[in-house]
């Protein structure tokens, strides 16, 4: 595979990175609000939710394996799992290690979670809620189509919608009470 082909490839797993994690944290505040998508049973709901989560786990380790691969910089495994050392954009690059690492941590402990217990696995899980907006700092620091008309709307949509799903979540979360009450 060529340089080119890996840049551009790289490029277009982490756009689609994007996209998958945006939706992934939209459902989880979705199943967290005992929501569902029309036409699905709640359970389809998780069951979508977790989908995408394996999905787009699968392209953020593609966008990583890319990076590794391409020659035209230096990014190492070490890098990739260590934050704020690599030589090639080290705060950018560092940022998208903490989100990975973060992400880990989530992806681990959902897989631990009958053996974790359900409160340990929930406070855990609330680093999803962290790592989505730092790897969206990183792919604005680092990614080379950050700039671009596509990538800005792109950006721009993915984060309206988590800024729409979380505000709803809000609302609903403060008017429980007020509702319990009448």
């Amino acid at each position: 595979m060529t340089s080119a082909t890996l840049w551009y490839a790289n490029r277009a797993t982490g756009a689609v990175s994007l996209v998958l994690f945006t939706l992934v944290v939209v459902l989880g505040i979705a199943v967290r609000l005992r929501g569902r998508i029309p036409g699905l049973p709640r359970f389809g709901t998780v069951s979508l939710h977790r989908t995408l989560s394996l999905s787009a786990t699968a392209f953020l380790a593609l966008h990583i394996a890319l990076a590794v691969m391409d020659s035209y910089v230096n990014i190492t495994l070490t890098d990739v799992l260590i934050p704020f050392i690599g030589d090639y954009e080290p705060l950018w690059l560092g940022l998208g290690t903490v989100a990975l690492d973060l992400l880990l941590a989530v992806l681990i402990t959902s897989l631990l979670r009958e053996r974790i217990g359900y409160r340990t696995w929930r406070a855990l899980h609330w680093l999803a809620y962290a790592s989505w907006p730092v790897a969206l700092i990183h792919g604005l620091g680092i990614g080379t189509d950050a700039g671009t008309d596509w990538m800005t709307w792109l950006t721009i949509t993915c984060v309206a919608t988590v800024i729409t799903a979380g505000g709803i979540r809000a609302a609903t979360t403060l008017l429980r009470p007020a509702q319990g009450a009448h």
